[in-house]
């Protein structure tokens, strides 16, 4: 592919506000010197391939065209892409899967595009120490299937489990099913190997159980999203199996009858596996989808799961808790299957609210689990204000909600609306106090709404962090703040 191709629609001379450049000149250096130490299929620059890596799967967040996509399969080669950047001031941005929602993802104009997804060794399974070393590119079921050989469990699930890869999931904090009783990535990374900006490579943290010399640098990188070093290798924490689930179904005539019952499973001690809440509207859009025969004339569906040594009697406690919160019916699994056959509906449920207008945009406000009732009241009146389709799915047992606006692309108007809904259902979450991301991420979709949750000392010191790892702002320009 001629340099010339990989130059369409550029400009003779662009410099970024954050210093870093991507003229022409600039290109054509840059294409040289990363082709001196990588491999020629290691780097793309077909402007057709590079446009299937310029963005993620958020909607309403913009993207540039790269310069070029690398693909590197080792540190070191990883290192030479960022010394090559940062002696040509042009800015990377790292990429797993491309399943993010906020755009965090999105190429900048004239970058280089790191894709890790070639990285992708498990380089180690320790039952004795029980952890595992893996490369960033080790897609997310791929490593859970692999522990579970050996008897042993990563717990972070995210819905895209079988396509995200766990640097992803680190450069989000990424949470899943089942967070409410395992707890989120953050607290399963106990060490990394970082490339930073400049090139150098960084170790943080151990594969001890216990260890707190020093700064935790390690969780400073979980959930930075690329804007403060490459992470090349995690030393991921594990636990034994648990034994097989058991999971009920539980339907409600309303939203804030199910969020009583959540409330009162949580006040009496229960600790489920999982705990996930469908709305009428996302129920129907799954049974739309795969034709799962769900109770489609219920509000709201509560998914409750255990893999307690006795989960039938567990499940009996919390169906009585469902019951006199208002349940019409109770519903428990007799055996595995059709506990996986409940899970598997929450987990369509995103693609199926997809197909109802053919675009979504999904938010991810988590707020305290005594104000889910009023939260799911709040994005109710948002629908119907703008006149949207607005299903909801949460991570109940953790107080994580995932209103997804359903809407048409093609039509402004309609899109319009979504957008202020999103804005609207943000606000609501912060005035119930929450927060605006409990595991998608800022990206560019939340960037103005981050600065409003810290406020302007918490941005200045995040700013002062980003300054520190990152002086020449080369790193995932634009993302964040």
């Amino acid at each position: 592919m001629k340099i010339a191709s990989a130059l369409k629609g550029a400009t003779a001379s662009r410099v970024h506000t954050d210093g870093s450049r991507c003229d022409a000149e600039t290109v054509t250096d840059l294409l040289e010197q990363l082709r001196a130490a990588l491999p020629d299929e290691a780097v793309l620059t077909d402007p057709d391939i590079t446009a299937s890596y310029a963005h993620d799967m958020a909607s309403f967040c913009p993207s540039g065209t790269p310069a070029a996509v690398v693909l590197p399969r080792s540190v070191e080669q990883v290192q030479h892409v960022m010394r090559t950047a940062t002696a040509l001031r042009v800015p990377v941005v790292p990429q797993g899967a491309r399943t993010g929602l906020s755009g965090a993802a999105n190429a900048s104009e004239g970058c280089i595009v790191l894709s890790l997804v070639k990285m992708d060794r498990i380089l180690e399974i320790n039952p004795v120490d029980r952890i595992a070393v893996v490369e960033p590119g080790v897609v997310n079921a791929v490593l859970s299937r692999a522990v579970g050989e050996k008897g042993l469990y990563y717990p972070p699930d995210p819905s895209s489990w079988e396509t995200c890869t766990i640097g992803g999931n680190i450069g989000t904090a990424s949470g899943g099913l089942c967070c409410v009783k395992y707890g989120v990535t953050a607290e399963y990374v106990l060490g990394l190997d970082v490339v930073l900006a400049d090139g150098r490579l960084l170790t943080t943290g151990r594969r001890t159980a216990k260890g707190v010399a020093g700064y935790d640098l390690t969780r400073l990188f979980v959930g930075s999203e690329g804007s403060l070093g490459i992470v090349v290798k995690a030393v991921l924490a594990l636990k034994p199996e648990p034994l097989r689930q058991l999971a009920l179904a539980a339907e409600f005539p309303s939203a804030a009858a199910a969020c009583e019952a959540i409330c009162a499973i949580m006040e009496r001690g229960h600790v489920p596996a999982l705990l996930e809440l469908m709305d009428r509207t996302t129920i129907r859009a799954v049974n739309d989808l795969a034709h799962m025969g769900l109770p489609d004339t219920t509000e709201a569906l509560l998914l409750a799961a255990f893999d307690t040594p006795d989960p039938a009697a567990d499940l009996a406690a919390v169906g009585e808790l469902c019951a006199a919160a208002g349940a019409t019916q109770v519903v428990p699994a007799e055996d595995s299957a059709e506990s996986e056959l409940l899970l598997q509906a929450r987990r369509l449920s995103l693609t199926a609210l997809e197909a109802v207008k053919g675009t979504t945009m999904i938010d991810d406000v988590c707020v305290p689990r005594s104000r889910l009732g009023p939260m799911l009241e709040g994005i109710a009146a948002i629908a119907e204000k703008h006149g949207l389709t607005i299903g909801m799915v949460a991570h109940a047992g953790d107080g994580n909600t995932h209103p997804t606006v359903c809407f048409d692309a093609a039509d402004p108007d309609e899109a319009r609306r979504a957008r202020a809904s999103f804005d609207e259902i943000m606000a609501l979450g912060l005035r119930l106090g929450g927060t605006i991301t409990g595991e998608h991420g800022v990206g560019v979709l939340k960037k103005e709404w981050l600065a409003r949750e810290l406020g302007p000392v918490g941005i200045e010191l995040q700013r002062g962090i980003k300054q520190t790892f990152d002086p020449l702002g080369i790193l995932n320009p634009g993302k964040l703040f």
